[in-house]
């Protein structure tokens, strides 16, 4: 019971101190998880980030899930997803309580006028940290390129980026084996 308070705690703590949504969260819970506790390996929360993209709903609370449920199971699960959600809705009910009397403040929107650019460097800080940690160099680079290239220019949808980037892995894994093989 006591681990899984920890882990309901370290949840909460990030969920508490991040703003800017799930992509803001991921270093902070791959620093946790990883470098601080230690509870699983770089591989495998690359593993847990990927299912978390991929399945449906905020990628922190599937990070949160599929992190407690390697860890302790279904029970694991619930304590780590309580944690990633409790501060928001803490916060929510509070903001919601006082949101009339405090909207229009001007020290609210300069701290706003912060707080949005440190978000954008989080997110890049993530997306960095998980191009080195996953081994992405070379050639590989242009699949992440590309992709985020047809998304903001092409204005392609994400399913089909997804198809396309699993295309161009199989195609660039086959092309270096048989380029081993001779």
């Amino acid at each position: 019971m006591r681990f899984l308070f920890e882990l309901m705690m370290s949840f909460f703590k990030i969920g508490a101190f991040t703003l800017g949504g799930g992509y803001a969260m991921v270093p902070l819970i791959q620093e946790e998880v990883v470098e601080n506790k230690g509870w699983i390996d770089e591989t495998e929360f690359l593993n847990i980030i990927a299912i978390a993209q991929s399945a449906p709903g905020p990628i922190a609370i599937n990070t949160a899930v599929f992190t407690g449920y390697k860890l302790r199971g279904i029970t694991g699960a619930v304590f780590a997803t309580l944690g990633a959600v409790l501060p928001s809705f803490l916060i929510i009910i509070v903001v919601a309580t006082f949101f009339l009397s405090i909207k229009d403040s001007s020290v609210i929107k300069r701290a706003f006028m912060g707080i949005r650019p440190a978000v954008v460097a989080l997110i890049v800080y993530s997306v960095v940290k998980m191009l080195k940690s996953n081994g992405v160099k070379g050639l590989a680079l242009l699949i992440p390129l590309l992709s985020c290239m047809g998304i903001v220019l092409l204005n392609l949808h994400p399913i089909l980026i997804i198809i396309l980037a699993a295309i161009s892995g199989i195609a660039m894994t086959t092309a270096k084996k048989a380029e081993i093989e001779e």
